[in-house]
């Protein structure tokens, strides 16, 4: 199976998430909140039900990303937000980021294994690195 068959089969799971745990993405944020002060003080004033809007509708620019090789016009308008002109997401965030994401997955994936962290990490990554580029170049 490739990376991205891999990514996909996993992703379909974690959607799914098993009953009294919550949704997948409320889970990451949880984790990411708790991962750096600094990442706290970030999202102290956002309303976090819209923030996990906002993110399942900028993952797919991150899949189609990957899939494509094209930026869509979400995903450029969010590294522009991010970017040291305007929210200053500093770049090393972004590794933060995924490493909290993965771990959820290790939560949500009963399947999990290190070729589907690996698949989440490469289907991501070029999207994070386009972001990570923006933040000193939009």
């Amino acid at each position: 199976m490739s990376f991205e068959e891999l990514f996909d089969a996993s992703y379909e799971r974690v959607l799914q998430p098993p009953p009294g745990l919550p949704d997948f993405f409320e889970a990451f944020y949880r984790r990411f909140l708790m991962s750096s002060p600094e990442v706290r003080a970030l999202f102290r004033n956002t309303d976090m039900a819209v923030q996990r809007s906002m993110l399942k509708k900028s993952f797919f620019s991150l899949v189609a990303f990957y899939a494509s090789g094209n930026v869509d016009d979400v995903l450029h308008r969010i590294a522009c937000l991010h970017s040291a002109r305007h929210l200053s997401i500093k770049p090393h965030l972004y590794d933060l980021w995924l490493d909290c994401l993965t771990d959820t997955v290790k939560n949500y994936d009963w399947e999990c294994s290190d070729d589907i962290e690996l698949a989440w990490r490469l289907v991501l990554s070029p999207g994070i690195t386009y972001m990570k580029f923006g933040y000193n170049h939009f």
